[in-house]
Protein backbone atom coordinates (compact mmCIF):
# COMPACT_ATOMS: atom_id res chain seq x y z
CA UNK A 1 0.00 0.00 0.00
CA UNK A 2 2.94 2.35 0.60
CA UNK A 3 4.35 1.91 -2.89
CA UNK A 4 1.86 4.31 -4.48
CA UNK A 5 2.24 7.01 -1.80
CA UNK A 6 4.92 9.62 -2.28
CA UNK A 7 6.65 9.97 1.08
CA UNK A 8 8.89 12.85 2.10
CA UNK A 9 10.95 12.76 5.29
CA UNK A 10 11.79 16.05 6.98
CA UNK A 11 14.77 16.20 9.37
CA UNK A 12 15.37 19.49 11.24
CA UNK A 13 19.04 19.53 12.21
CA UNK A 14 21.31 21.78 14.24
CA UNK A 15 24.89 20.56 14.71
CA UNK A 16 24.15 16.87 14.15
CA UNK A 17 27.31 15.93 12.24
CA UNK A 18 27.86 12.87 14.45
CA UNK A 19 24.42 11.39 13.83
CA UNK A 20 22.83 12.71 10.65
CA UNK A 21 24.42 10.12 8.35
CA UNK A 22 23.06 7.25 10.45
CA UNK A 23 19.56 8.69 10.45
CA UNK A 24 19.60 9.07 6.66
CA UNK A 25 21.11 5.64 6.02
CA UNK A 26 18.61 3.84 8.25
CA UNK A 27 15.55 5.23 6.51
CA UNK A 28 14.21 2.49 4.19
CA UNK A 29 14.95 3.73 0.68
CA UNK A 30 12.39 1.42 -0.92
CA UNK A 31 9.67 3.38 0.90
CA UNK A 32 11.00 6.92 1.23
CA UNK A 33 11.00 9.06 -1.92
CA UNK A 34 12.66 12.18 -0.58
CA UNK A 35 14.76 13.13 2.45
CA UNK A 36 14.94 16.83 3.29
CA UNK A 37 17.46 17.93 5.91
CA UNK A 38 16.95 21.47 7.15
CA UNK A 39 20.28 22.87 8.31
CA UNK A 40 19.21 25.18 11.12
CA UNK A 41 22.32 27.41 11.27
CA UNK A 42 24.71 24.56 12.10
CA UNK A 43 28.32 25.46 12.79
CA UNK A 44 29.63 21.96 12.07
CA UNK A 45 29.59 19.65 9.02
CA UNK A 46 25.92 18.64 9.26
CA UNK A 47 25.08 20.08 5.84
CA UNK A 48 28.00 18.51 4.00
CA UNK A 49 27.44 15.07 5.54
CA UNK A 50 23.73 15.16 4.73
CA UNK A 51 24.47 16.03 1.10
CA UNK A 52 27.06 13.25 0.83
CA UNK A 53 24.49 10.76 2.06
CA UNK A 54 21.90 11.66 -0.54
CA UNK A 55 19.63 14.10 1.28
CA UNK A 56 18.28 17.31 -0.13
CA UNK A 57 19.49 20.16 2.09
CA UNK A 58 17.79 23.49 2.66
CA UNK A 59 19.01 26.21 4.97
CA UNK A 60 17.08 28.02 7.70
CA UNK A 61 19.35 30.59 9.37
CA UNK A 62 16.70 31.56 11.94
CA UNK A 63 17.21 29.21 14.87
CA UNK A 64 14.15 27.29 16.03
CA UNK A 65 12.65 23.83 15.61
CA UNK A 66 9.42 25.16 14.16
CA UNK A 67 11.26 27.55 11.85
CA UNK A 68 13.27 24.62 10.49
CA UNK A 69 10.15 22.54 9.92
CA UNK A 70 8.35 25.39 8.16
CA UNK A 71 11.34 25.97 5.87
CA UNK A 72 11.54 22.30 5.02
CA UNK A 73 7.85 22.15 4.14
CA UNK A 74 8.34 24.98 1.64
CA UNK A 75 10.58 22.65 -0.39
CA UNK A 76 8.01 19.83 -0.49
CA UNK A 77 5.28 20.14 -3.10
CA UNK A 78 4.02 16.73 -4.21
CA UNK A 79 4.20 14.48 -1.16
CA UNK A 80 1.24 12.42 -0.02
CA UNK A 81 2.66 11.79 3.46
CA UNK A 82 5.25 13.82 5.37
CA UNK A 83 7.29 12.25 8.15
CA UNK A 84 9.22 14.34 10.67
CA UNK A 85 12.10 12.78 12.59
CA UNK A 86 14.91 14.26 14.66
CA UNK A 87 18.48 14.19 13.39
CA UNK A 88 20.04 12.99 16.64
CA UNK A 89 19.45 9.24 16.12
CA UNK A 90 17.28 8.94 19.25
CA UNK A 91 14.46 7.48 17.17
CA UNK A 92 14.70 4.33 15.06
CA UNK A 93 14.30 5.41 11.42
CA UNK A 94 13.59 1.84 10.30
CA UNK A 95 10.37 1.95 12.35
CA UNK A 96 8.91 4.50 9.94
CA UNK A 97 6.46 1.92 8.55
CA UNK A 98 4.69 1.83 11.92
CA UNK A 99 3.69 5.45 11.35
CA UNK A 100 3.01 5.24 7.63
CA UNK A 101 0.76 2.19 7.41
CA UNK A 102 -2.24 3.62 9.31
CA UNK A 103 -2.25 6.63 6.97
CA UNK A 104 -1.73 4.58 3.81
CA UNK A 105 -4.61 2.29 4.79
CA UNK A 106 -6.95 5.22 5.44
CA UNK A 107 -7.22 4.62 9.17
CA UNK A 108 -5.46 7.84 10.18
CA UNK A 109 -4.53 11.30 8.94
CA UNK A 110 -1.93 11.94 11.63
CA UNK A 111 0.20 9.39 13.50
CA UNK A 112 2.50 10.09 16.44
CA UNK A 113 5.25 7.70 17.44
CA UNK A 114 4.74 7.29 21.17
CA UNK A 115 7.88 6.75 23.20
CA UNK A 116 5.69 6.06 26.21
CA UNK A 117 4.04 3.08 24.51
CA UNK A 118 7.35 1.76 23.09
CA UNK A 119 10.59 0.57 24.61
CA UNK A 120 12.92 3.21 26.04
CA UNK A 121 16.60 2.89 26.77
CA UNK A 122 17.42 3.87 30.34
CA UNK A 123 18.15 7.58 30.45
CA UNK A 124 16.83 8.26 26.95
CA UNK A 125 14.16 10.58 28.35
CA UNK A 126 15.48 12.91 31.01
CA UNK A 127 13.26 13.41 34.09
CA UNK A 128 12.36 16.89 32.91
CA UNK A 129 11.34 15.53 29.50
CA UNK A 130 9.31 12.69 31.03
CA UNK A 131 7.38 14.78 33.55
CA UNK A 132 7.05 17.78 31.24
CA UNK A 133 5.58 15.49 28.60
CA UNK A 134 3.11 13.99 31.10
CA UNK A 135 1.99 17.44 32.22
CA UNK A 136 1.52 18.67 28.65
CA UNK A 137 -0.63 15.71 27.58
CA UNK A 138 -2.61 16.05 30.83
CA UNK A 139 -3.41 19.66 29.94
CA UNK A 140 -4.39 18.71 26.39
CA UNK A 141 -6.71 16.02 27.73
CA UNK A 142 -8.37 18.40 30.18
CA UNK A 143 -8.70 21.31 27.76
CA UNK A 144 -9.29 19.55 24.43
CA UNK A 145 -10.63 16.15 25.47
CA UNK A 146 -8.07 14.02 23.63
CA UNK A 147 -5.87 11.56 25.51
CA UNK A 148 -2.42 11.64 23.94
CA UNK A 149 0.34 9.68 25.66
CA UNK A 150 3.27 11.55 24.14
CA UNK A 151 4.47 14.60 22.23
CA UNK A 152 7.18 12.64 20.45
CA UNK A 153 8.95 14.25 17.50
CA UNK A 154 8.72 11.13 15.28
CA UNK A 155 5.43 11.71 13.48
CA UNK A 156 3.72 11.27 10.12
CA UNK A 157 0.85 13.22 8.63
CA UNK A 158 -1.03 13.38 5.36
CA UNK A 159 0.45 16.37 3.55
CA UNK A 160 -2.93 17.89 2.74
CA UNK A 161 -3.91 17.58 6.40
CA UNK A 162 -0.69 19.26 7.49
CA UNK A 163 -1.28 22.18 5.13
CA UNK A 164 -4.81 22.57 6.51
CA UNK A 165 -3.40 23.05 10.02
CA UNK A 166 -1.76 26.33 8.95
CA UNK A 167 1.21 25.82 11.26
CA UNK A 168 2.89 28.98 12.53
CA UNK A 169 5.06 28.24 15.59
CA UNK A 170 8.76 28.75 14.99
CA UNK A 171 10.30 27.16 18.05
CA UNK A 172 9.37 24.89 20.98
CA UNK A 173 5.61 24.99 20.45
CA UNK A 174 5.60 23.27 17.04
CA UNK A 175 4.69 19.75 18.17
CA UNK A 176 1.96 20.78 20.59
CA UNK A 177 0.51 23.23 18.07
CA UNK A 178 0.21 20.39 15.57
CA UNK A 179 -1.47 18.12 18.10
CA UNK A 180 -4.06 20.57 19.41
CA UNK A 181 -4.90 21.83 15.93
CA UNK A 182 -5.31 18.25 14.71
CA UNK A 183 -7.78 17.62 17.55
CA UNK A 184 -9.69 20.82 16.88
CA UNK A 185 -9.95 20.08 13.15
CA UNK A 186 -11.17 16.55 13.75
CA UNK A 187 -8.30 14.76 12.04
CA UNK A 188 -8.14 11.00 12.46
CA UNK A 189 -5.32 10.69 15.00
CA UNK A 190 -3.46 7.59 16.09
CA UNK A 191 -0.48 6.84 18.32
CA UNK A 192 1.78 3.86 17.66
CA UNK A 193 4.60 2.56 19.88
CA UNK A 194 8.12 3.47 18.81
CA UNK A 195 11.38 2.71 20.57
CA UNK A 196 13.67 5.42 21.88
CA UNK A 197 17.36 5.59 22.81
CA UNK A 198 19.88 8.10 24.07
CA UNK A 199 20.62 10.71 21.47
CA UNK A 200 24.05 11.13 19.92
CA UNK A 201 25.60 14.32 21.23
CA UNK A 202 24.33 16.81 23.78
CA UNK A 203 20.72 17.99 23.74
CA UNK A 204 20.29 21.64 22.84
CA UNK A 205 17.06 21.90 24.88
CA UNK A 206 16.65 19.25 27.59
CA UNK A 207 20.40 19.32 28.34
CA UNK A 208 20.33 22.89 29.63
CA UNK A 209 18.30 24.55 32.39
CA UNK A 210 17.37 27.62 30.27
CA UNK A 211 16.36 25.33 27.42
CA UNK A 212 14.08 23.27 29.64
CA UNK A 213 12.43 26.36 31.15
CA UNK A 214 11.91 28.08 27.80
CA UNK A 215 10.54 24.97 26.12
CA UNK A 216 8.21 24.19 29.01
CA UNK A 217 6.80 27.69 29.19
CA UNK A 218 6.27 27.86 25.44
CA UNK A 219 4.47 24.51 25.36
CA UNK A 220 2.13 25.52 28.19
CA UNK A 221 1.51 28.92 26.60
CA UNK A 222 0.66 27.29 23.27
CA UNK A 223 -1.81 24.87 24.85
CA UNK A 224 -3.67 27.65 26.64
CA UNK A 225 -3.54 29.96 23.61
CA UNK A 226 -5.43 27.48 21.45
CA UNK A 227 -7.75 26.53 24.32
CA UNK A 228 -9.14 30.08 24.48
CA UNK A 229 -9.33 30.63 20.71
CA UNK A 230 -12.68 30.23 18.99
Amino acid sequence: MLNNKRISVLIPAFNEEKSIAQVIKELPKDIVDEIVVVDNASTDATQEIALRNGAKVVEEPHRGYGAACLKGLESIDNAVIVVIIDGDHSDYPEQITRLLEPIASGNADFVIGSRVLGLREDGALTPQQYWGNKFAVFLIHRLFGYGFTDMGPFRAIRFESLKSLNMTDKDFGWNVEMQVKAVRQGLKIMEVPVDYRKRIGASKISGTVPGVIMAGLKIIFTIFKYAVMN
